[in-house]
């Protein structure tokens, strides 16, 4: 398996060590073609990691920058075969990264044999070199079934094939990211999978402490602002 950015910077971040952490992210509904060129555009500028894109907007052409899209994406309650195929047919055309969303209810219920087998499945449609996200959603699991269930299912994406646990969507009313959340996977998972904090960061401030927390990968939509507090 590929796996990227394992080691970030955690004492006093500069500005382009943390741009190459950060996946440039636009999922929203309404987005156009022109907007995600623009995304596309902005992320070169701002000499980011990855551009994060809804995989519609595949094929699209991003330079140097890694393509990252989601899958079974922001409910998660596709059926595994499907977030596989829709994987599968996005790194046909062009992905680098995926980051599947797994079902939220099935962790909720403690059914953690079936978020094994559901990333188990993307993994294989995907095949090992493509960088494999698992979204757990971790501010609803923090408040259903605490530090230890949050821990249970990213040792289970792990078994799975995950290269990173991933906090969030950002479209869920929980929440997104938060350090103890990140500090809690990064602790199930070890050093050797990546963590990617995602969903409501808009401050260098809280980018910083995520990062100190054990974060690997940011996903922003708003990554110049967030950038721009780090000093060069």
């Amino acid at each position: 398996m590929t796996n990227s950015n394992l080691t970030g910077p955690h004492d006093n971040p500069n500005r382009a060590a943390v741009a190459a952490l950060v996946d440039h992210t636009l999922l929203k509904p309404e987005a156009t073609r022109a907007d995600a060129e623009a995304a596309v555009a902005e992320a070169l500028d701002l000499g980011v990691y990855s551009v994060c894109l809804s995989p519609s907007m595949l094929p699209i052409e991003t330079g140097p920058l890694s393509t990252c899209v989601v899958a079974g994406f922001p409910s998660g309650k596709h059926h595994s075969l499907v977030k596989a195929a829709e994987a599968r047919f996005a790194v046909e055309n062009g992905a680098q990264e995926v980051d599947m969303v797994i079902d939220v209810g099935s962790a909720v219920d403690g059914r953690y044999d079936e978020i094994l087998a559901d990333v188990l499945t993307v993994r294989e449609g995907v095949g090992a070199d493509t960088v494999l996200k698992v979204i757990v959603e971790s501010a609803l699991l923090l408040e259903a079934i605490g530090d230890d269930g949050l821990a249970a299912v990213c040792r289970k994406a792990v078994e799975g094939g995950a290269d990173f646990v991933k906090t969030s969507t950002g479209f869920h009313p929980a929440g997104g990211a938060s350090v103890h959340a990140v500090r809690v996977m990064r602790a199930a998972v070890g050093g050797s999978i990546g963590v990617k904090a995602s969903g409501g960061i808009r401050t260098a401030e809280f980018a910083a402490e995520l990062i100190a927390a054990g974060a690997t990968r940011l996903g922003l939509s708003g990554s110049r602002a967030v950038l721009e507090g780090f000093a060069e």
